[in-house]
């Protein structure tokens, strides 16, 4: 049975990274316990950029702060991008899918869509065939967005400490990206919002709620 794709979308400081977590931990004692019957045969975790070693490697170039050495212009970031998912589609992604795990990934097309499209201002037709090239073809089955006013979402990463490069572009830059969330959410079937202002728990809750839904439909018996 070929695996799902289960995307986490979301603006800084949104807690994907911690939900990603909270979803892995109860996917996991769910198929322990048998409750999916014939379902999954795992649960992986990983992320874009940086889920692959050469990944880690892009990642790094596109979210080390400016410290005096030449700046990434905006076509070259959208590049990268590209170029650290087509290796992830390929290396991690679909083999994982192929063995029919479930596949949790911090972030995919709908970042570099946010981002790069409306955050940076480039050309959507280009992004949309610079995706499609990337990852094959291949689309989330559910794209989960924790929506988070901007404000809210830049005083948690400003709580943290030191900011990367993307963290440090201006809070319209952020407004922006959120906006490109939205209209997403609001043209694509299986892009679900997530309230992101609650605790960690009850917006775990709500996820898990959405997700035990799509489960018992790609796995019933």
């Amino acid at each position: 049975m070929r695996g799902k794709l289960i995307v986490f979308e979301g603006i800084e400081g949104s807690g994907k990274t911690t939900q990603i977590q909270y979803l892995r931990q109860w996917l996991e004692h769910t198929l322990v316990n048998g409750r999916l019957g014939n379902g999954p045969t795992g649960v992986i975790v990983t992320r874009q950029p940086g889920g692959t070693t050469m990944g880690q490697q892009i990642r790094q170039v596109l979210l080390q702060p400016s410290t005096g050495m030449e700046s990434l212009t905006s076509t070259s970031e959208l590049l990268l991008y590209a170029a650290d998912r087509a290796q992830h589609v390929e290396r991690i992604l679909l083999p994982a899918l192929e063995t029919g795990h479930l596949v949790l990934c911090d972030r995919y097309t709908a970042s570099t869509v946010a981002y790069q499209g409306y955050g940076r201002k480039l050309d959507l037709g280009l992004i949309n065939t610079l995706n499609t090239i990337a990852t094959q073809g291949l689309t989330s089955d559910l794209t989960l967005w924790i929506k988070l006013d901007v404000k809210q979402g830049l005083g948690r990463m400003a709580a943290r400490g030191q900011a990367d490069r993307i963290e440090q572009a201006g809070i319209e830059f952020h407004r922006r990206v959120h906006a490109g969330f939205a209209a997403q959410a609001q043209q694509q079937e299986g892009f679900i919002a997530v309230d992101g202002s609650p605790t960690e728990t009850v917006v775990a809750e709500q996820i898990q709620a959405i997700v035990s839904t799509y489960l018992q439909q790609w796995y019933a018996p």
